[in-house]
């Protein structure tokens, strides 16, 4: 049986160039693990008030407990305004309720990151921002690669495929890298 990987999608919008570029990872993931790619749309904005008096919402709890199942994390980071998007970060935030559970859920789980933008410079700005709060939760980010997809609206065909070969082979050797990776820093051994 393979092992999962949660890929978590950082846009609210379907047609967006990181869902289609979760979804392309899909298949070009090694066959030893799935990907399975979940959205942020039914993470409510984070409320204190409503933690404390109805606890996590439904989505926020199945979302950790697939994630603590999980052999890793992928992550499908926008890049708004040279930084973190709101949705995913509040996603994030959400996901780190109660403090006591950060362990559970994030410590020493291995963690990657990948972005398109239809800008110049991909999600540069992004991945960099994603670093403290990577530090805060303990995980483990995969540094060995980059991939960041730069002017995104010529990438992707009309059904949301890879169209264009050099982004499909950067995709393909980031996803081998990551798969290696997460080989070597299993949490069960």
């Amino acid at each position: 049986m393979a092992d999962i990987i949660i890929g978590l999608v950082g846009s609210l919008r379907q047609g967006s160039y990181n869902r289609r570029l979760l979804n392309a990872c899909v298949s070009l993931l090694a066959p030893s693990f799935t990907l399975e790619p979940h959205g942020i749309d039914d993470i409510p904005l984070y409320d204190g008030d409503v933690e404390a008096r109805s606890g996590l919402p439904p989505a926020v709890a199945a979302l950790k407990e697939r994630i603590a199942s999980s052999a890793a994390l992928l992550i499908a980071s926008p890049e708004y305004n040279n930084g973190i998007p709101g949705p995913l970060k509040n996603a994030i935030d959400w996901l780190s309720r109660p403090v006591a559970d950060i362990p559970r859920i994030f410590g020493g789980r291995t963690v990657g990151v990948i972005g398109a933008s239809p800008g110049r410079f991909g999600t540069i700005s992004a991945q960099q921002a994603w670093l403290p709060v990577f530090r805060t939760l303990g995980v483990v980010p995969y540094f060995g690669r980059l991939l960041t997809v730069a002017g995104a609206s010529t990438v992707f065909g009309e059904g949301g495929e890879i169209v264009d070969a050099g982004t499909r082979d950067r995709l393909s050797s980031y996803l081998e890298g990551f798969a290696e990776f997460v080989r070597g820093h299993r949490l069960d051994s």
